[in-house]
């Protein structure tokens, strides 16, 4: 078989790669008390060999209070003993490698938690050592907050301090006090915190809201934001001009880079949600490069429909930097899930989207069982975006809910009560089911992501669009191994599909299954139909 990474040559690993996230909490529980932990992804490293993947990215391990469940870090080189410990994932990385996944941290480098000993020993007075590793100030003139920066978790960005007499800045919960990355005591002592990791064998980092870690220095307000409407969530009420993606911003992405680089072929992910032509400053210039991959999420809130879908891939090719490489991503921890939001026909479609599109995709865990929405009784509500803003669909538990195993007692995640519930349909919607069923989604991701390691043209080719009908995504992928086209159905009626002149098909894959297309350029896409053709020239 021809595994289309030996093709890529001297390219980095990660070009030919595909990602999958881990949401450790809800991936697989172990010692059986509601929560995932890393004996129970360790336990689980079969399902991402036999998936396909090359990688997983595992959300936050870190010892925190779980006020944002990970993401309010107490100690940046520990594991949380919910988790497990250190031993456990050095045991967790040794036995990855060995199956031959590389394995990523989340870093949370803009704020940690307030219970970290940095920050309490940076409240404890004005005069501390640590008092300007975070964002102080004294009240306005008139009282109140320094300035009208608002929290991405809603309300003032601001918290009082009554011990000392100010303020202290968080972009997130008033439990994440944001870092002064404008202190080179803080960029040291991070920059020791990811040495701590690569040392001990980790692949790389996908870097938490990189964007916001450097703040105008002044902390002049916000414009507000002319569009506001109240659904938006109270964060939209003005604009981030001054409290994100500041200038600065890019030495700091480079410094990491340049860290990454010392210990070879590690990979830096950054999450950037900023508009395409500022996400693209993230990768650098060749002089200082930044991270390898800002993170591409315009599909994620992209209407489904062909025009746009092509483009948005028209309009991110033709903006990569020279030698930038593409990314994308359809589901995550913080976003409803994909099949919840286009519908499980269409995820299918995704599928194939996602993993024949020109550069590194990242699936994210249970979008290749297709779970779709969940709904959270009010009482299991857990996630403090939807406690502090209840009633506007800001919640995050639906995309954070176990994954299912088995047909077993609680879809085998757990032997206890699961900290989330799992989605109503586990019985059926499980790994162990869909493994036995050729036409399941399950089943689908797999071919897919062989398809993906057998032909060059898939992991690193060209790519071009393609004139189609109406409601049909098609584009080309091309090596010096080959000719692949692919034609996507984004309607629910059939669809008729010319492929280019003078050109033999031959179909690789269906969404379908069988492809009922003649192999003579004239075939028709059945509804909500995704297929991969491999192209010859007629004789």
């Amino acid at each position: 078989m021809i595994d289309a990474r030996a093709e890529a040559g001297a390219r980095p690993w990660w070009e030919s790669a595909v990602i999958y996230q881990v949401y450790p909490r809800s991936f697989m529980d172990a010692d059986g008390d509601g929560v995932g932990d890393l004996a129970g992804i360790r336990a689980r490293l079969d399902h991402l060999v036999d998936l396909g993947v090359d990688a997983m990215w595992l959300s936050p391990i870190f010892p925190s209070p779980m006020a944002d469940f990970g993401y309010d870090v107490a100690d940046y080189c520990a594991v949380d003993p919910v988790f497990g410990d250190l031993a456990g994932f050095d045991a967790l990385l040794a036995e990855a490698h060995w199956r031959g996944l590389r394995v990523l941290l989340d870093f949370v480098p803009n704020h940690t938690s307030d219970q970290h000993p940095w920050f309490i020993a940076s409240r404890s007075s004005r005069d501390d050592s640590r008092r300007d590793w975070y964002i102080w100030r004294d009240p306005a003139p008139g009282g109140g907050p320094p300035n009208n920066w608002t929290s991405d978790m809603g309300g003032s960005a601001w918290a009082f301090d009554e011990a000392t007499g100010q303020y202290y800045l968080h972009a997130f919960l008033r439990e994440q006090p944001d870092l002064n990355w404008r202190n080179p005591a803080v960029r040291e002592a991070m920059r020791e915190v990811m040495r701590f990791w690569f040392d001990r064998g980790v692949d790389g980092f996908r870097i938490d809201v990189l964007w916001h870690c450097i703040k105008d220095e002044g902390l002049r307000d916000n414009p507000a934001n002319p569009a506001f409407e109240a659904w938006m969530g109270e964060k939209h009420k003005v604009l981030q001009t001054h409290s994100a993606n500041q200038p600065e911003i890019h030495e700091l992405a480079h410094a990491m880079r340049r860290l990454a680089d010392e210990y070879g072929d590690r990979l830096l992910v950054g999450e950037i949600c900023l508009p395409l032509d500022q996400l693209m400053h993230y990768y650098g210039t060749a002089a200082a490069p930044g991270v390898h991959l800002p993170f591409n999420f315009q599909l994620f809130e992209a209407p489904w429909d062909a025009a746009t879908l092509a483009r948005i891939i028209r309009e991110y090719e033709a903006a990569l930097p020279p030698g930038g490489w593409p990314n994308w991503v359809l589901g995550s921890h913080d976003s409803p899930r994909l099949a919840g939001r286009i519908g499980e026909a269409q995820a299918r479609v995704a599928a194939m989207l996602l993993l024949t599109l020109r550069g590194t995709p990242t699936l994210y865990q249970g979008d290749e069982i297709g779970i779709g929405r969940v709904e959270i009784p009010p009482d299991r509500i857990r996630d403090p975006q939807d406690l502090r803003q209840p009633g506007l669909g800001l919640g995050r538990d639906g995309a954070r809910t176990p994954m299912a195993w088995s047909a077993g007692p609680q879809g085998g995640f757990t032997r206890a009560e699961p900290w989330l519930p799992l989605h109503a349909d586990w019985r059926s919607r499980n790994v162990a089911t869909q493994a036995t069923e050729p036409g399941s989604l399950l089943s689908l991701y797999r071919r897919l992501l062989a398809l993906r390691r057998q032909h060059p043209a898939l992991a690193t080719g060209t790519i071009a669009l393609c004139e189609a009908a109406p409601d049909v995504l098609a584009y080309t992928r091309e090596s010096e191994a080959g000719r692949l086209f692919v034609a996507l159905n984004l309607s629910h009626a059939p669809r008729p599909m010319p492929m280019p002149a003078g050109m033999a098909a031959e179909c690789l894959c269906s969404t379908h299954g069988a492809w009922p297309g003649d192999g003579a350029g004239q075939g028709a896409l059945r509804s909500d139909e995704g297929v991969i053709l491999r192209l010859e020239a007629r004789p």
